[in-house]
């Protein structure tokens, strides 16, 4: 299952602003090389629309930190600009944390992608839907399956 359209607000405009002009500093890009970009160093699992990077490098544009040079086909090329790249150097902390909650999306795909365990997601998704489905739910019914859920989440938690 396809998580990506649900994490659309898992970063602040901020942070895509500072990915925008990490990506920017190693080489100039244009907004779908950006998306590219941030899309691959979480594996996939987090992939900004194109409504949160292109308004953010217009933004940058007009704050100096980034300039855009108009290509054949109406592109535009995106290069940080020597104040961008002071604006970069003084947020190193928070781009550390942000690259961080990227690779750490990245992990979470790796693993989520292991054969066994999307068996058992499956299994106990297909278990759960096919219960809930079946009618009303009695207070003892709910009781054992959010029991059953929190023991299991217990587990999970301390492996």
């Amino acid at each position: 299952m396809n998580h990506k359209h649900r994490r659309e607000r898992m970063f602040e405009t901020g942070d895509i602003r500072l990915l925008m002009l990490h990506f920017l500093q190693q080489r100039s890009a244009h907004g779908y090389e950006l998306i590219k970009a941030i899309e691959e160093l979480s594996k996939g699992e987090y992939t900004p629309s194109a409504s949160i990077i292109y308004p953010n490098l217009t933004f940058l544009e007009e704050q100096g930190l980034v300039t855009a040079k108009q290509e054949e086909g109406g592109k535009k090329q995106y290069s940080i600009t020597p104040e961008g790249t002071q604006s970069l150097a003084e947020q190193g902390d928070l781009l550390g944390s942000v690259t961080e909650k990227l690779h750490s999306l990245a992990i979470l795909s790796n693993n989520r992608s292991i054969p066994e365990m999307q068996r058992a997601i499956n299994n106990m998704r297909m278990a759960l839907n096919l219960r809930l489905a079946k009618g009303p739910i009695g207070q003892e019914t709910l009781y054992k399956i959010t029991d059953a859920l929190d023991r299991a989440t217990k587990e999970i938690e301390r492996s």
